[in-house]
């Protein structure tokens, strides 16, 4: 039996299918298109290759280096604990975190270093890429106070008297004008929070996506088209590392392809977990002062003055939604709208999860907690150009910053900071008088419709700068070049300005000279020797040199205490052409100022010289005749710790220490009852000695037994201050050094030591001659030993009552202090009534008219009831060219 079986054939709509396929594509048109996709794909895939291969490139060559660029770090003086000092164990505890120290028995190992805390004791082991290499110290305290420092290490167990402390990183060493803060850290040192928070904000899926979020990319991409701008970038985590490290940040179609390509390779070449480190050391996150805050790490200190890893939920949502927009979401500037931005964040992290609805209430409930805003001086970024201008003269940047060199300065961060908030509260006061210089009263309209208006006309922005400095080491401590880094870059500690009255101290040292000089004892000059301060016309070769004193007032003849204490200008200039020009020119340029010539204006301080020019010239006075030369880098070092160059500084000896210490008491006087009176009223009551300077700019130079400060205050276009030293460059110093005594490295500001050969002696105000019980009023003074007066304030005639002794007035027939038998030769000519050292003024010679001279004498008896009344009243803005008459310009004779 056979079957057959019928194979089924195709239909008629089979064939019509199949010759219809077989037309399409014998289609002309469709062969083009065909042909067209193949060529774009073809040209796509070849670009793509083209593209990923030389990216590709990029991306190794520059992961294979240092992703982060290598620099030189720039540390502080490290911070010396001793034996008696008063700090407690939280205080070392915080220098050392601040110098990346870890509690080695909560975080475990790092680095720099670790600390242990026991009950009374602090021990401090350093790590391999310590400043102090393997020295560690216990230090035991006692009631807030060091009882005992031991060696841990090499010595271990060995008695120290003192231990240094690590250093504080203060900044990288820049590369050409790039500043930037940061802090690198792993990401198993991000705390997850913050982790939770960044995702939430910024990129939800980064640990499921390959590097590209293509729907959030088209919903990012369809949101600008409908709106018509680039507000939504779209990018993830991966490609916002792309951008950072490989891109720039313009917003463009072809950038946006190529963030894409490198992050797909970035995706291939590292885990999430290295990615999302990558992202959280590069991101930026803001300013401080002058440098950008670059990373979370950094950020944290910036913003909560803490570590990473103690971060709280509002904190980590605060950081979150900075990367955003930084700067306008800068929470010191618009704390309303990152106060906004961190709840947004904090509503993300309810919705992945991370958090729950009632740890973002708590957390929205809360403020903003902010650290203390850092000043911008704090940062010493004056102090940093100029140890880089420093170094960059001995060492190419490049090989500073490669070799990552570790450079040691003598900054010292807690007299910086200091130093800071002195010149901004300073700076608030002498705005205020610099507007009410400016202040005019307008009259708008007329008639009955006038109207009196206030006006405060515009004018330049006073600029400051402030230099404090070790005057025994010669170290620089703190250095404030400016009101405001990010306004001016230029530095006004090293700027060259006329030095006004703070000069006058190098001619009273000159005069005293000659008690070690003078061949006689007739020619010996003390600070009882009288002066001659009447109006006066000097001529120097060709020129005609008339100075001024303040309002015109002139005191006859005085004592050079007097004339030093009140900054009498006739009286000075007086005095140096007494003992010759030359003479001040070769001590001033023996002490560091060079600029200075043998003309009459010399004396007042119409010469150039910087505020570290001046620092180390009063190192002469503060340092007992030696003079140290200012130096800001203590070593470089290589990155292992190695020695590359040790910096020291200078010293010379210019002045005898009797002179010196003689010279210090005088100045003394000025603090205390001369033009720097403002230093005491502003309730800085430490010894202390000083001098005010006005000129067109105003300064104030002084010290004490461990600190020597010198602040100047002025226009950039040199246009007259119009303000004296003693009431706005005096308290400067004076808020600079209240805060100073308050650091324990610089409390024991004590009296200035005394060296042989110099003898105090009480005078009476009067006569100038020794004190008795019939002569209440003195004044105490020192003398080189052998030159202070012998007779006393009985021995000269006077025929005054008890009263008018007492308050200085009356007519006196005084005499000149005698010395060794012989009487003092008068700079100025014939002997004539001496000027009360109290300040009152007698009557007076020369062409004073009577009138005149009854208005000083009033004055002069308020005066002496209320101390110095004039601030730096008796310091004039000199007239540096004179003609002959009181119109003369300001430059200096040549």
């Amino acid at each position: 039996m056979s079957i057959k079986l019928k194979i089924p054939g195709r239909s008629k709509g089979s064939k019509k299918r199949s010759s219809s396929s077989k037309n399409f594509f014998a289609d002309p048109l469709v062969k083009i298109g065909v042909a067209v996709f193949i060529i774009i794909c073809t040209v796509f895939l070849s670009v793509f290759a083209y593209y990923y291969v030389k990216y590709d490139r990029i991306v190794q060559r520059r992961i294979s280096g240092q992703l982060f660029n290598t620099a030189a770090k720039i540390y502080a003086r490290p911070r010396e604990v001793s034996v008696g000092e008063q700090i407690d164990s939280e205080k070392i505890v915080r220098i050392l975190r601040a110098a990346g120290y870890r509690n080695k028995d909560k975080e475990g190992d790092s680095s720099i270093g670790t600390y242990r805390v026991f009950d009374e004791a602090v021990e401090i082991r350093p790590g391999q890429d310590s400043y102090h290499s393997t020295d560690g110290a216990l230090i035991k305290v006692s009631k807030d106070k060091v009882a005992k420092i031991t060696a841990v290490g090499n010595n271990d167990g060995a008695s120290l008297e003192a231990y240094e402390l690590e250093p504080q990183l203060v900044t990288a060493l820049f590369e050409g004008e790039q500043r930037s803060k940061r802090q690198l850290v792993k990401f198993e040192d991000i705390p997850q929070v913050l982790v939770d928070a960044v995702l939430a904000i910024e990129d939800r899926r980064f640990f499921q996506h390959s590097g590209v979020n293509y729907l959030r990319l088209i919903e990012a991409a369809w949101i600008d088209l409908r709106e018509g701008r680039h507000g939504q970038g779209g990018s993830t985590i991966t490609m916002q590392v792309s951008r950072g490290f490989f891109l720039t940040a313009e917003k463009t179609i072809k950038r946006k392809l190529i963030e894409m390509l490198i992050a797909i390779n970035l995706e291939t070449k590292f885990t999430k977990q290295q990615i999302f480190e990558l992202y959280a050391n590069k991101v930026d996150l803001g300013q401080r002062g002058s440098f950008t805050i670059a990373g979370f790490a950094e950020a944290s200190r910036s913003y909560f003055n803490k570590d990473i890893k103690s971060l709280t939920v509002p904190e980590a949502a605060l950081l979150a939604g900075l990367v955003q927009r930084p700067s306008y979401l800068n929470p010191y500037r618009h704390p309303q709208r990152a106060l906004d931005r961190r709840n947004l964040v904090l509503e993300a992290m309810v919705e992945t999860g991370s958090i729950t609805r009632e740890q973002a209430d708590k957390a929205k409930a809360s403020p903003l907690t902010l650290a203390p805003p850092n000043v911008e001086a704090s940062d010493a970024p004056y102090f940093v150009d100029l140890v880089k201008d420093q170094l960059t003269q001995r060492y190419p940047e490049n090989e500073l910053n490669e070799q990552a060199y570790r450079i040691y300065t003598t900054i010292d961060p807690d007299l910086q900071h200091a130093a800071a908030e002195a010149v901004e509260d300073g700076l608030k006061q002498v705005d205020e008088q610099v507007a009410k210089l400016r202040t005019r009263k307008k009259k708008i309209g007329t008639g009955k419709n006038a109207k009196t208006e206030t006006i405060v006309l515009e004018g330049p922005m006073p600029q400051v700068a402030l230099v404090a400095m070790d005057p025994h080491s010669g170290e620089i401590l703190a250095l404030v070049g400016g009101r405001n880094y990010g306004f001016s870059q230029l530095n006004h500690a090293v700027a060259k300005r006329p030095t006004g009255s703070i000069f006058k101290p190098f001619v009273f040292a000159a005069a005293l000279n000659s008690a070690i000089d003078a061949e006689s004892p007739d020619n010996v000059i003390t600070p009882a020797s009288l002066v001659d301060d009447s109006p006066s016309t000097f001529a120097y070769g060709e020129e005609i040199y008339e100075p001024r004193n303040y309002k015109n007032e002139y005191h006859g003849e005085v004592a050079l205490k007097y004339a030093l204490q009140q900054s009498l200008n006739n009286a000075t200039v007086k005095l140096a052409e007494t003992i010759g020009y030359d003479k001040v020119v070769a001590l001033a340029k023996a002490a560091g100022i060079n600029s200075v010539k043998a003309t009459p204006a010399m004396a007042l301080g119409a010469y150039d010289a910087t505020p570290i020019d001046m620092a180390g010239a009063y190192t002469v006075f503060a340092n007992q005749g030696v003079r140290v030369s200012p130096y800001m880098v203590r070593s470089l070092r290589a990155a292992n710790g190695d020695m590359v160059e040790d910096f020291s500084t200078s010293k010379k000896a210019v002045l005898d220490p009797r002179v010196a210490y003689v010279m210090t008491t005088m100045m003394q006087a000025v603090v205390n009852n001369g033009t720097g009176y403002e230093v005491r009223a502003r309730g800085f009551n430490a010894p202390a000695a000083g001098k005010t300077g006005t000129s067109h700019d105003a300064w104030f130079a002084g010290y004490t037994s461990n600190l020597l400060c010198i602040v100047w205050v002025g226009y950039d276009d040199y246009s007259d201050l119009r303000l004296s030293g003693g009431t706005t460059a005096a308290p400067i110093w004076a808020e600079f050094m209240k805060r100073a005594v308050k650091l324990s490295e610089y409390r024991d500001a004590k009296n200035f030591p005394q060296p042989p050969g110099v003898v105090d002696v009480q005078l009476d105000k009067v006569t100038n001659r020794l004190a008795t019980p019939a002569c209440p009023e003195t004044y105490t003074i020192g003398f080189i030993e052998g030159t202070e007066p012998h007779e006393t304030c009985e021995q000269s005639p006077d025929n005054r009552n008890f009263f008018q002794k007492m308050l200085g007035i009356g007519s006196a027939q005084q005499q000149v202090p005698v010395i060794g038998g012989q009487p003092i030769p008068m700079p100025s000519g014939p002997n004539a009534q001496q000027q009360p050292a109290s300040g009152v003024p007698p009557a007076q010679q020369g062409n004073q008219q009577p009138a005149k001279q009854e208005k000083e004498k009033k004055k002069g008896f308020f005066g002496k009831i209320f101390g110095a009344f004039s601030g730096d009243d008796h310091e004039d803005k000199q007239q540096q060219q004179g003609n002959g008459n009181s119109g003369g310009n300001n430059s200096p004779p040549k």
